[in-house]
């Protein structure tokens, strides 16, 4: 399976990476949203993007609405992994297609959980 990580943080993104790679995951990432979507269009179509909501460029709220906006993607799970804990951002992101929403921190059971109900059964 493939996956896109999609982060500002360097050490976010390895983080995320290693815990698809035990997933057995292939992992591309980039370091900001636009970078994320000539990525996302660069390679094999993934099943996956995990993305951040703030990050330079085009943050992860804007990624999410221009990837929902192609509808060669609708099937690509997309899962908001981010600080922003507040009921009204994560229902943002909800609302703008975003499948389900990760707080950090978390551990990796809390990201295999969700992946586990967007289908992933892990």
């Amino acid at each position: 399976m493939k996956a896109l990580v999609i982060d500002d943080s360097r050490a976010m993104r390895s983080i995320l990476k290693k815990i698809l790679k035990e997933l057995d995951f292939e992992s591309d990432e980039a370091g900001d949203g636009r970078e994320g979507l000539v990525k996302l269009r660069a390679m094999v179509k993934p099943e996956l993007i995990l993305v951040d909501w703030n990050m330079p460029e085009m943050n992860g709220y804007e990624f999410v609405l221009a990837v929902r906006a192609d509808p060669a993607y609708d099937d690509v799970k997309l899962v908001m992994v981010t600080t922003e804990s507040e009921v009204a951002q994560v229902t943002r992101a909800l609302d703008a297609g975003a499948n389900e929403y990760v707080m950090k921190p978390f551990n990796s059971d809390i990201l295999k959980d969700k992946l586990g109900l967007v289908g992933f059964g892990i």
